[in-house]
């Protein structure tokens, strides 16, 4: 079949659904003449799948976290590209022949140049690069100074001087990470830290040239006005309960804090309730207007106050014992100057430098010679990129069919000796090993689609010692029966690389997982009923039973004298012949009664077999069906949309191939005897042998009756005599 375009594309049914073959080299060069609709999947997640994150990422062109369709056309054109024969793809190899590459094209030429650079620089002679060559080569190269990624680092150079100037432009302006994984700096780091040094500096000799107007108290300004800062709004509030008190004198005694107040929390330990007490007025509300200074302060803001009378009050009023408004706010107008000036500060990254040490690197300007260093960095992008080239096609070149079976097709999901690169493990429980296991990215999403792939899901938390963190799997149960399956059982989860996790089911998803379990599935259900029923039941009668009991003990009396207890009879064996003898002869005449039925009904005794066979019809017959038809529509695409899968067609797993992805344990026929086997008590066998003798009759009646013997004639006919004459 041709499909946009004169390629002849082969095709096969696979999992129930047609399609494309991919299993050429000349299929991997045609990929661009597939039409979409023929594509399995549309998009597939970078991560949580069981191939190489990194070869994905690179993948990834456009950096939004998902393949697409034109990005893998893309890689599968520069790959049959720069190599010469596209069949070596399916290979799956970790390393290239350098007789694969393309010599007649200009970019595998250069691609083949740089591996054998790469392989001379690491002193190996060999005809033929690896992926280990590669990280090799990346690790020598990181510990050069320069690596062609415009970063520096403090390695990238030789002056110690230098050396320290990286080191401060790193602790000031922060870093981005260099090739070799060190921190470094680039370019803008580099502008903007000597840019940041001439504003700072700038900005502190602005401060000196007015230091007078700028600094009231000195070196201490900063610290007055913490001091000034911490107290203000309980300052203010007091001057303003003075001022309201003044206004209407009914209210004094609610601005100020009552002895009803301090009652509250007088039987606390006070000492813990400064938080309390600290929302109480700074002072005494006084007719003056005047804030005390000394022990009538309230005592949560003692210290603070303390601090402020140091700092400032003292060198503004000396042994001052109240404080007005208007010299309160005279020491605030005293900052106005302070305050512009930090709001005109530059270059606070720089400062933690300090100013001298600013100055000093200023001095030296020694810009241009990291500037320079970047530029040498930069200079090798060219081969570095290349061997980022190398690196990448290696990385393709190992995993890109691994990627198209499990795209463009699900051919490896399929393949009884692979597995896809969404099966994450083997979850063992309940005596299975489920093979499709998937990890989940998003449980709200898997709740909302997993319920229409029609499959049995086992929802699981996974933990590791030797790992950190946890994972979620979804594990499909394809085989077998339900068993003790239940949220909240452990299981063991083995990964791909043979790890095992402690798992915990946290959520099912019920569905049909065979005929034989949907056959059984009614009389479980009624089972199950019933025996909640009787649960009840007795439940009930046993809470009816103790509550008399209790009402019988409460209200009884003691008797003055013990009676006798009574004597239990001794056991009657013959008592329970007679029951037996009745409960057979109750099943004979049963037996006689449906027989006679039968007899006058006119049937036969097949028609038992037959009569069984409807009532099981009937029972099971809507549960199979049932099971039946959503069997035949076992979806996995459901699963994967959830994972952020974009699948273009069902991905179905049908009963037989189901039966390959959930292996049951088998146990071989023992001949031991079990030492502690139940035996069924004497009256069970007894009463199950009455039960087959009376089947057997009924059996024998139906075969050996005695026929019905033909009526007679109502009335004999005369004889006619005939006389012969004589001769």
């Amino acid at each position: 079949m041709k499909s946009n375009g004169n390629y002849d594309w082969k095709f096969s049914t696979v999992g129930g659904v047609t399609r494309v073959n991919i299993e050429s080299g000349q299929d991997i060069m045609h990929l661009d003449e597939l039409d979409r609709k023929l594509w399995t999947a549309l998009s597939c997640p970078l991560k949580n799948l069981e191939i190489d994150e990194k070869t994905m990422t690179m993948l990834d062109t456009n950096g939004d976290g998902k393949i697409h369709i034109e990005e893998i056309v893309a890689a599968s054109k520069w790959l049959t590209r720069i190599i010469n024969d596209p069949e070596l793809l399916l290979k799956r190899e970790d390393f290239i022949p350098f007789s694969a590459f393309n010599r007649s094209n200009e970019e595998g030429l250069h691609l083949l140049e740089t591996s054998k650079q790469i392989l001379e620089n690491l002193g190996l002679e060999k005809d033929s690069i690896s992926i280990a060559d590669v990280s090799d080569s990346l690790a020598i190269f990181a510990k050069t100074r320069f690596n062609g990624d415009g970063i520096i680092t403090e390695n990238s150079a030789d002056d110690e001087a230098v050396k320290a100037l990286i080191k401060h432009v790193l602790d000031c302006m922060g870093n981005v990470t260099d090739r070799s994984g060190d921190p470094g700096v680039n370019t803008d780091h580099i502008e903007a830290f000597f840019t940041d040094l001439a504003d700072y500096t700038a900005w502190k000799e602005a401060g000196d040239a007015d230091k007078d107007n700028i600094f009231p108290y000195g070196d201490d300004t900063a610290a007055a006005l913490a001091a000034c800062m911490a107290v203000k709004d309980k300052v203010e509030d007091f001057f303003m309960r003075c001022k309201l008190a003044s206004f209407n004198a009914d209210s004094a005694s609610v601005l100020d804090v009552s002895s009803a107040k301090i009652g509250e929390i007088s039987g606390n330990n006070l000492a813990a309730s400064t938080d309390e007490i600290a929302t109480y007025p700074l002072a005494r509300v006084n007719a003056e207007h005047k804030l005390p200074l000394g022990k009538e302060i309230n005592p949560a803001w003692a210290a603070a106050m303390a601090n402020l009378k140091k700092l400032v009050i003292d060198k503004e009023f000396k042994d001052a014992e109240y404080l007005t408004e208007e010299q309160w706010n005279g020491i605030l107008a005293k900052f106005a100057a302070y305050n512009a000036w930090m709001g005109a500060k530059k270059g606070a990254e720089v400062e933690g430098l300090g100013y001298e040490t600013a100055k000093n690197i200023l001095a030296e300007n020694k810009k241009e010679v990291l500037l320079d260093l970047v530029a040498q960095d930069k200079a090798l992008e060219s081969k570095s990129n290349a061997i980022d080239q190398v690196d990448k096609m290696l990385h393709l070149y190992r995993d890109f069919f691994t990627l198209l079976t499990n795209f463009v097709t699900f051919a490896d999901l399929y393949s009884p000796e692979k597995r896809a690169i969404f099966q994450a493990g083997t979850l063992y429980i309940d005596e299975r090993a489920c093979d499709l296991c998937i990890k989940v990215s998003d449980m709200g999403a898997q709740g909302a689609m997993a319920p229409l792939s029609n499959m049995y899901i086992l929802y699981c938390d996974c933990t590791c010692k030797s790992k950190p963190g946890t994972m979620t799997i979804a594990a499909v149960v394809t085989d077998g029966d339900v068993g003790s399956i239940m949220v909240g059982k452990h299981a063991v989860f083995y990964d791909r690389d043979g790890i095992g996790w402690n798992a915990t089911v946290t959520k099912i998803v019920e569905n049909p997982i065979s005929i034989r379990q949907a056959f059984w599935q009614p009389y479980r259900k009624m089972s199950k009923s019933i025996e909640d029923m009787i649960n009840k039941r007795a439940a009930e009668k046993d809470a009816k039973v103790m509550a008399e009991a209790n009402t019988k003990i409460q209200t009884a009396e003691i008797p003055a004298e013990k009676k006798p207890a009574e004597v239990k009879p001794p056991f009657d064996i013959a008592k329970f012949a007679g029951i037996f003898a009745a409960i057979g002869l109750a099943l004979g005449m049963v037996g006689a009664a449906i027989g006679g039925l039968f007899a006058w009904l006119g049937l036969h005794w097949y028609h038992w077999i037959i009569l069984f066979a409807a009532i099981i019809i009937i029972i099971s017959g809507p549960a199979m069906v049932m099971a039946w038809m959503k069997l035949r529509k076992r979806n996995l695409s459901p699963i994967l949309n959830a994972n952020g899968w974009a699948l273009n067609a069902r991905v179905l797993v049908n009963v037989k191939f189901g039966a390959t992805l959930t292996s049951i344990a088998k146990y071989p026929i023992v001949k031991t005897k079990d030492p502690f086997a139940m035996k069924a008590p004497w009256w069970k066998k007894l009463l199950r042998w009455l039960v087959v003798i009376i089947c057997l009759g009924v059996i024998a009646y139906f075969i050996w009756r005695p026929k019905a013997e033909p009526k007679a004639e109502a009335a004999e006919q005369p004889v006619e005599v005939v006389e012969t004459p004589a001769k």
